[in-house]
Protein backbone atom coordinates (compact mmCIF):
# COMPACT_ATOMS: atom_id res chain seq x y z
CA UNK A 1 0.00 0.00 0.00
CA UNK A 2 0.97 3.28 -0.83
CA UNK A 3 -0.03 6.54 1.14
CA UNK A 4 -2.45 8.98 -0.84
CA UNK A 5 -1.96 12.55 -1.18
CA UNK A 6 -4.34 14.88 0.11
CA UNK A 7 -6.13 15.57 -2.84
CA UNK A 8 -6.19 12.18 -4.67
CA UNK A 9 -7.51 10.43 -1.02
CA UNK A 10 -10.16 13.48 -0.98
CA UNK A 11 -11.21 12.34 -4.64
CA UNK A 12 -11.19 8.75 -3.54
CA UNK A 13 -13.74 9.71 -0.98
CA UNK A 14 -16.16 11.65 -3.29
CA UNK A 15 -16.06 8.38 -6.09
CA UNK A 16 -16.84 6.21 -2.72
CA UNK A 17 -20.00 8.30 -2.40
CA UNK A 18 -21.32 10.66 -5.36
CA UNK A 19 -23.40 8.20 -7.69
CA UNK A 20 -24.78 9.06 -11.18
CA UNK A 21 -28.08 11.83 -10.51
CA UNK A 22 -26.72 13.09 -7.43
CA UNK A 23 -26.62 16.59 -6.60
CA UNK A 24 -23.42 18.09 -5.27
CA UNK A 25 -21.13 21.16 -4.49
CA UNK A 26 -18.25 22.47 -4.88
CA UNK A 27 -17.81 25.65 -2.66
CA UNK A 28 -14.76 26.76 -4.33
CA UNK A 29 -14.69 26.47 -7.76
CA UNK A 30 -11.18 27.81 -8.11
CA UNK A 31 -9.44 26.94 -11.44
CA UNK A 32 -12.59 24.18 -12.09
CA UNK A 33 -10.43 20.48 -11.89
CA UNK A 34 -13.40 19.39 -8.56
CA UNK A 35 -16.36 20.63 -10.48
CA UNK A 36 -14.92 18.46 -13.34
CA UNK A 37 -14.28 15.55 -11.65
CA UNK A 38 -17.53 15.80 -9.47
CA UNK A 39 -19.35 16.36 -12.75
CA UNK A 40 -18.18 13.22 -14.31
CA UNK A 41 -19.50 11.25 -11.03
CA UNK A 42 -22.89 12.43 -10.93
CA UNK A 43 -23.02 12.06 -14.30
CA UNK A 44 -25.80 13.98 -17.08
CA UNK A 45 -28.54 13.28 -14.15
CA UNK A 46 -26.85 14.59 -11.82
CA UNK A 47 -26.95 18.49 -10.38
CA UNK A 48 -23.11 20.20 -9.80
CA UNK A 49 -23.22 23.51 -7.90
CA UNK A 50 -20.30 25.54 -8.61
CA UNK A 51 -19.32 28.35 -6.05
CA UNK A 52 -16.18 30.87 -6.32
CA UNK A 53 -16.39 34.89 -5.22
CA UNK A 54 -13.84 35.25 -8.14
CA UNK A 55 -15.03 35.95 -11.82
CA UNK A 56 -11.18 34.42 -13.10
CA UNK A 57 -12.43 31.20 -11.53
CA UNK A 58 -15.39 30.80 -12.28
CA UNK A 59 -14.58 31.47 -16.47
CA UNK A 60 -11.57 29.38 -15.85
CA UNK A 61 -14.12 26.69 -14.39
CA UNK A 62 -16.72 27.21 -17.21
CA UNK A 63 -13.66 26.79 -19.78
CA UNK A 64 -12.56 23.15 -17.81
CA UNK A 65 -16.26 21.94 -17.74
CA UNK A 66 -17.89 23.16 -20.72
CA UNK A 67 -18.85 19.61 -21.67
CA UNK A 68 -20.90 19.45 -18.97
CA UNK A 69 -24.49 20.99 -19.22
CA UNK A 70 -25.31 19.72 -15.63
CA UNK A 71 -23.09 22.06 -14.13
CA UNK A 72 -24.42 25.58 -12.51
CA UNK A 73 -21.83 28.22 -12.06
CA UNK A 74 -22.41 30.78 -9.31
CA UNK A 75 -20.12 33.77 -8.90
CA UNK A 76 -21.16 34.41 -5.46
CA UNK A 77 -19.69 33.61 -1.72
CA UNK A 78 -19.97 29.62 -0.35
CA UNK A 79 -21.92 31.29 2.15
CA UNK A 80 -24.84 31.63 0.26
CA UNK A 81 -25.31 28.09 -0.48
CA UNK A 82 -28.79 27.83 0.87
CA UNK A 83 -29.97 30.59 -1.60
CA UNK A 84 -28.75 28.14 -4.37
CA UNK A 85 -29.28 24.71 -3.46
CA UNK A 86 -32.46 23.31 -2.12
CA UNK A 87 -32.12 20.25 -2.82
CA UNK A 88 -30.78 16.80 -0.56
CA UNK A 89 -26.91 16.83 -1.56
CA UNK A 90 -24.67 13.84 -1.41
CA UNK A 91 -21.83 15.79 -1.16
CA UNK A 92 -19.58 18.75 -0.46
CA UNK A 93 -15.86 19.86 -0.92
CA UNK A 94 -14.40 23.03 -0.28
CA UNK A 95 -10.48 23.85 -0.82
CA UNK A 96 -9.58 26.51 1.68
CA UNK A 97 -6.92 29.45 0.63
CA UNK A 98 -6.73 31.46 -2.13
CA UNK A 99 -7.11 30.83 -5.83
CA UNK A 100 -3.96 28.98 -7.94
CA UNK A 101 -2.22 31.43 -9.76
CA UNK A 102 -4.79 34.23 -8.73
CA UNK A 103 -4.26 37.00 -6.41
CA UNK A 104 -3.15 35.61 -2.99
CA UNK A 105 -4.66 38.57 -1.04
CA UNK A 106 -8.27 37.13 -1.94
CA UNK A 107 -8.81 34.37 0.50
CA UNK A 108 -11.68 31.78 1.98
CA UNK A 109 -12.32 33.40 5.54
CA UNK A 110 -13.46 31.83 8.91
CA UNK A 111 -17.02 33.55 8.87
CA UNK A 112 -18.44 32.63 5.62
CA UNK A 113 -16.62 29.12 5.21
CA UNK A 114 -18.31 28.02 8.82
CA UNK A 115 -21.71 29.09 7.50
CA UNK A 116 -20.97 27.19 4.15
CA UNK A 117 -20.57 23.89 5.59
CA UNK A 118 -23.05 24.53 8.05
CA UNK A 119 -25.49 24.83 4.85
CA UNK A 120 -23.80 22.06 3.46
CA UNK A 121 -24.93 19.96 6.72
CA UNK A 122 -28.08 20.58 6.74
CA UNK A 123 -28.55 19.48 3.01
CA UNK A 124 -26.33 16.69 3.40
CA UNK A 125 -27.78 12.97 3.19
CA UNK A 126 -27.48 10.20 5.46
CA UNK A 127 -24.02 8.96 4.50
CA UNK A 128 -23.11 11.87 2.63
CA UNK A 129 -20.10 13.78 3.10
CA UNK A 130 -18.77 17.16 3.30
CA UNK A 131 -14.44 17.68 2.78
CA UNK A 132 -12.39 20.62 3.26
CA UNK A 133 -8.86 20.41 2.46
CA UNK A 134 -7.43 23.26 4.83
CA UNK A 135 -4.43 25.21 3.39
CA UNK A 136 -2.86 27.74 5.87
CA UNK A 137 0.22 28.42 5.17
CA UNK A 138 -0.84 31.79 3.69
CA UNK A 139 -1.73 35.11 5.94
CA UNK A 140 -5.20 34.56 7.66
CA UNK A 141 -5.07 30.86 6.80
CA UNK A 142 -4.57 30.19 10.45
CA UNK A 143 -7.22 31.62 11.75
CA UNK A 144 -9.75 29.58 9.42
CA UNK A 145 -7.81 26.54 10.04
CA UNK A 146 -8.75 26.68 13.61
CA UNK A 147 -12.17 28.21 13.60
CA UNK A 148 -12.89 25.01 11.07
CA UNK A 149 -10.92 22.82 13.40
CA UNK A 150 -13.44 24.30 16.16
CA UNK A 151 -16.22 24.10 14.79
CA UNK A 152 -16.10 20.30 13.63
CA UNK A 153 -14.66 18.89 17.10
CA UNK A 154 -18.06 20.08 18.19
CA UNK A 155 -20.36 18.07 15.44
CA UNK A 156 -22.54 15.94 17.81
CA UNK A 157 -21.04 12.05 17.16
CA UNK A 158 -24.26 10.86 16.99
CA UNK A 159 -24.66 12.56 14.05
CA UNK A 160 -21.20 12.69 12.29
CA UNK A 161 -18.02 11.49 11.79
CA UNK A 162 -15.30 13.72 11.51
CA UNK A 163 -11.76 12.33 9.89
CA UNK A 164 -8.95 14.35 9.69
CA UNK A 165 -6.43 13.40 7.36
CA UNK A 166 -2.76 14.86 7.13
CA UNK A 167 1.02 14.15 7.18
CA UNK A 168 2.62 14.97 10.40
CA UNK A 169 6.32 15.06 9.58
CA UNK A 170 6.28 17.47 6.03
CA UNK A 171 7.01 21.14 7.22
CA UNK A 172 5.73 24.96 5.90
CA UNK A 173 2.23 24.20 6.80
CA UNK A 174 1.30 21.26 4.41
CA UNK A 175 -2.15 21.11 3.36
CA UNK A 176 -4.63 18.28 5.48
CA UNK A 177 -8.18 17.17 4.90
CA UNK A 178 -10.95 17.37 6.81
CA UNK A 179 -13.96 14.83 6.60
CA UNK A 180 -17.39 14.26 7.65
CA UNK A 181 -19.73 11.74 7.25
CA UNK A 182 -23.13 12.40 8.17
CA UNK A 183 -24.24 9.00 9.91
CA UNK A 184 -26.70 6.80 8.88
CA UNK A 185 -29.71 6.96 10.60
CA UNK A 186 -30.65 3.75 12.82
Amino acid sequence: MTLQRVLPFTKSLLEQVVQKGDTVVDATAGNGHDTHFLAGLTGDSGKVYAFDIQQQAIEATRQRTEAFRHVELICDSHAKISQYVAEPISAAVFNLGYLPKGDHTIITKANSTLQAIGQCLERLKAGGLVLAVIYSGHEGGSEERDAVMDYVKKLPQVEYDVLKYEFVNQQHSPPFLVAIEKKQQR
